[in-house]
């Protein structure tokens, strides 16, 4: 393979073709149905998958077949299937995915920046969506293409770039089962929905957290009374939520207290932290955005972190569960708040888990945890489901030689290896469907990308290399 003109087509692809696609991709709201209800009345996802489609038709492919495939009552999805080359035959095939849903708006947008208002600045292309994952389709495709242009040998190439992925891919297994047949003897699934430690070489995804969430609620009046006549008497619903949470983690550490809710690390997992902090230093705890402390020990201190040990701190957020309340219900705002003892307090709960814990077993767990001998007799209520992650089977040789390869031919230095610590489900169902493959799971989400939140962006410098580092992987495949 040429490696010059690899980095000059792809680089000349994303200028001409992708970014402009991804601009007018951005513009378009297309919420994941978990935060559009009418989605199909709204018609947004319909068009960024016909938009991709379009795209798809100008690329020089010999023998690519892009169908949108539509189950009735789900959301859409995009199939292709690019034949092998170079007399690879058609059995064994690199299964790409990703996804053209996105999150909602989400305030603290700068001025000027939106979720839906795409604009290129140094470099980076701000926008919702853009990282996550509208990519993923332009640069897979641009991946075999590009390969095809210098007659480099590649096995056959699928794609899945579904439409439900924010909302935890409800509609993904469906089409998984009905494309089954079609997918052939997947050598190696190719993720394009993930993070990246740095913008400085190729990572590789190796696990992902599961996930427990839900609502706690805790009633202990029928109707608000004054707080100075009851309160002393009548215990406030807020602090009877605070002694429950106490039974699933520490108030002081954070550690979470329930057993089932703690696994062993492999030893391949311990070791790649251990590199990957070497890689990342202090980044791994001081890319958050701390606020600054008025009386820290020295000028321009800020909140720290539960540990500033690189690898622990690694650890902590790839395998050790940990509790979060990400919302709250029964509390008025603050300048309508009186003097009053609420009924009840219900709050949002999240709590990762580490990557091979049963994520409905979990979500037993901290229920029983939750509701069981209620302080005061209170009245509680739980509504938990759990998400189970993913631990990528053990690397083998040929590819770890092939992603460090390819990483110092894009950057000059060897890949990342890091587990993330958000929950994806798509990975647990991928790595159902296809026990035997290896795992490529890669993205663009590194520091301050933000996704999910305000001011998200794609680092387009980062994509280019990345989209030929995957190119490169891809033609090590046999």
């Amino acid at each position: 393979m040429d490696l010059a003109e690899l980095k000059r087509f792809v680089g000349g692809r994303w200028d001409e073709a992708i970014v402009p696609s991804l601009v007018d991709y951005i513009r378009v709201p297309a919420k994941s149905p978990a935060f559009d209800a009418n989605w199909a009345a709204h018609g947004h996802l319909a068009r960024v998958v016909q938009d991709a489609r379009h795209w798809s038709a100008g690329c020089a492919i010999d023998g690519l077949q892009v169908e949108i495939l539509s189950i009735d009552g789900l959301t859409p999805c995009i199939y292709f299937d690019a034949p092998a080359t170079g007399g690879l035959g058609s059995a064994r095939t690199v299964m790409f995915y990703g996804h053209l849903d996105k999150q909602p708006e989400m305030t603290g947008w700068r001025d000027g920046f939106g979720p839906w208002t795409p604009v290129i600045e140094d470099g980076r292309l701000y926008g919702r969506g853009g990282a996550d994952d509208g990519y993923a389709l332009y640069a897979a495709l641009t991946v075999i293409e590009a390969l095809d242009r210098q007659g480099v040998a590649r096995p056959r190439c699928v794609g899945i770039v579904e439409t439900s992925e924010e909302s935890g891919s409800p509609d993904l297994r469906a089409y998984l089962r009905a494309l089954a047949p079609r997918l052939g003897d997947v050598a190696l699934v190719a993720g394009l929905d993930s993070g990246c430690g740095n913008y400085d070489q190729l990572w590789v995804t190796t696990s992902l957290r599961g996930l427990v969430s839900g609502v706690l609620t805790v009633e202990i009046l029928e109707e608000g009374v004054h707080s100075g006549a009851a309160s002393g008497i009548v215990p406030s619903s807020f602090r009877i939520a605070r002694q429950l949470l106490n039974r699933i983690d520490d108030p002081a550490t954070g550690r979470v207290l329930l057993d089932a809710l703690h696994a062993s690390i492999p030893e391949e997992r311990r070791t790649q932290a251990v590199q990957a902090g070497a890689i990342l230093g202090d980044t791994v705890w001081q890319q958050f955005p701390w606020v600054g402390c008025s009386h820290g020990p020295e000028p321009g201190a800020h909140a720290m972190p539960t540990t500033t040990d690189r690898v622990e701190a690694i650890i902590a957020r790839t395998w050790q569960p940990a509790l979060s309340v990400t919302g709250a219900a029964g509390l008025p705002s603050i300048d309508e708040a009186g003097n009053v003892l609420r009924p009840r307090t219900s709050l949002k709960l999240s709590l990762r888990l580490p990557p091979t814990i049963d994520g409905a077993q979990a979500a037993a767990a901290v229920r029983r945890a939750l509701v069981q001998d209620p302080p005061y007799g209170a009245r509680v209520s739980v509504s938990m489901g759990g998400a189970s992650g993913w631990n990528a089977p053990p690397t083998a040789p040929w590819l770890k030689a092939a992603a460090d390869e390819a990483s110092r031919a894009s950057w000059g230095r060897d890949a990342g290896w890091i587990g993330e610590g958000g929950t994806i489900p798509f990975m647990g169902m991928l790595g159902d469907f296809f026990p035997q493959a290896q795992f490529l799971i890669t993205g663009v989400l590194g520091p301050r990308s933000n996704a999910h939140g305000p001011n998200e962006f794609l680092h387009i410098d980062y994509a280019k290399r990345l989209t030929g580092a995957v190119a490169q992987v891809v033609a090590a495949v046999r």
